[in-house]
């Protein structure tokens, strides 16, 4: 489990660039680069790093689902994901 330093660093982030998009959008259609560099950097897409929603594992993140795969194969097992079964032939 991430820690929660870490998962509210990423919330921060995500924040930012949902509030900069449009701004930035207009400012690179613009071609206005000066203005772009005065923009926070983690305001920048490519800053954000996909992390499961619960635990924050950084790594084998589900993007469907949003969670990391081992949480995923927990809850697929005990039945709390809809329309998820385990497959047996």
């Amino acid at each position: 489990m991430a820690k929660e330093s870490v998962k509210a660093r990423e919330r921060k982030r995500a924040r930012l660039v949902a509030k900069y998009a449009k701004k930035r959008e207009e400012l690179k259609k613009a071609g206005d680069w000066e203005a772009l560099d005065k923009l926070p950097r983690n305001s920048s897409k490519v800053r954000l790093h996909n992390r499961c929603k619960i635990t924050g594992r950084p790594r084998g993140y589900m993007r469907k689902f949003g969670i990391s795969r081992v949480l995923f194969r927990d809850m697929a097992s005990d039945g709390r994901i809809p329309g998820v079964t385990k497959a047996s032939w």
